[in-house]
C-alpha cells in the first residue's frame, strides 16, 4: 500500500481544522471545506478514521469525508494510454 500522507494531531479550534501532514502543521477554515464539520457537534468532530494510506480522513457519525490531497490543492492528472 502506498502512503499518500503521514496525518496526526488532527484537532479543531473554533471553526478550523488543524492536522499535521507530513509534518507540517496546517490549518483549514471550515467553512470553505465542510459544511457539515462546521455545523458538528464536538463528539461528531473527534469521531473520526485517519486511512491507512494517509489519504483521507472519514467521520462515521456525519458521513463526511475529506480528501487531504484536496484540502492541500494537489491535483492528479490521468495518464491514459490510447492505441489505435
Amino acid at each position: 500500500m502506498k502512503l499518500y500522507h503521514n496525518i496526526k494531531n488532527v484537532r479543531f479550534t473554533g471553526n478550523r481544522l488543524i492536522l499535521d501532514i507530513d509534518g507540517q502543521e496546517q490549518a483549514f477554515d471550515l467553512k470553505t471545506i465542510s459544511q457539515a464539520l462546521l455545523h458538528a457537534s464536538e463528539i461528531e468532530r473527534t469521531t473520526f478514521e485517519i486511512s491507512p494510506s494517509g489519504y483521507g480522513i472519514h467521520w462515521p457519525l456525519i458521513d463526511e469525508d475529506i480528501s487531504i490531497d484536496g484540502l492541500l490543492g494537489i491535483t492528479h492528472s490521468a495518464n491514459f494510454a490510447f492505441s489505435s
